[in-house]
């Protein structure tokens, strides 16, 4: 497996500076935060990102995916064809989109699975065309395909070749999705895992109980590290691992607490 980290905590760095903390940190690459304001991002992607996967290459290192803006949900969106063609181009071949919302009070679960469906139609077509594949992500708090239960509605029959299914070990804790179940569910569109760690604390409410969640520092949250790489490996993967380093840690400490982070993942990625 190769271990990258999420960028978007990166975002005042250059190229350069990135290729540099990646060497530093032991990493194979990013998952390459592509939005406004970094150094590389829409306006500049179609130079700039062919730019930064052959440096990163020629240093031995890699940028196996991007993650786009969080509104990035429509294939005929302002910038989606400039962006795939930079990416066909760079050899980048796996893109994350932004979240598909749900309101429960609002709207109908199975008329939303009917829409978000018919947008991947569009996003398949564009997958074909560029030679990449459009990845959703498990993300917790009521976003469509929270697990791998709820994606499997939105990927199903789908050309796994073009659609992807990307896992999130912190966000399926929440959910309360069995890893091994998760894996079984989604593993024809398996393609990217994402590793954060949140830690589940019972707190009282009305003479109850209920949970408030906190995102913490690999390995001292409530993920069972061994089941979730053990499962990855019993499943066959060998693609991208991200880190996304979303823990709430004081700003100082922050740098310190990324190389942790990073060589802890590298302990699992490496064994596989």
């Amino acid at each position: 497996m190769k271990t990258i980290m999420f960028s978007k905590f990166q975002k005042d760095k250059t190229v350069r500076e990135l290729l540099e903390l990646a060497q530093k940190l032991n990493l194979d690459g990013y998952d390459l935060c592509l939005r406004a304001g970094y150094a590389v991002n829409p306006d500049n992607v179609t130079q700039a990102l062919p730019e930064m996967a052959a440096l990163f290459r020629g240093n031995g290192l890699d940028i196996p995916m991007i993650t786009g803006e969080g509104n990035l949900l429509a294939p005929d969106q302002p910038g989606v064809r400039p962006i795939l063609a930079a990416m066909d181009k760079a050899n980048v071949r796996l893109i994350k989109l932004g979240y598909f919302t749900f309101d429960p009070t609002k709207l109908n679960y199975l008329a939303e699975v009917d829409r978000i469906r018919r947008i991947f139609e569009g996003w398949q077509t564009l997958a074909r065309e560029y030679n990449v594949k459009i990845c959703y992500h498990t993300h917790s708090n009521r976003c469509m395909g929270l697990n791998a239960s709820g994606l499997a509605h939105l990927l199903h029959g789908f050309d796994p070749a073009c659609i992807g299914a990307y896992l999130d070990a912190g966000h399926l804790v929440v959910e309360g999705e069995d890893y091994p179940t998760a894996f079984a569910i989604v593993k024809d569109y398996l393609s990217i895992l994402a590793v954060k760690d949140v830690l589940l604390e019972r707190v009282e409410k009305n003479g109850h109980g209920s949970v408030k969640k906190h995102w913490v520092t690999a390995g001292n949250g409530s993920v069972d590290w061994t089941l979730f790489f053990e499962t990855a490996k019993k499943f066959g993967y060998n693609g991208p691992v991200s880190v996304h380093c979303e823990f709430e840690v004081p700003k100082p400490e922050f740098e310190a607490a990324v190389e942790r982070e990073v060589a802890f993942f590298r302990r699992f990625t490496t064994a596989a």
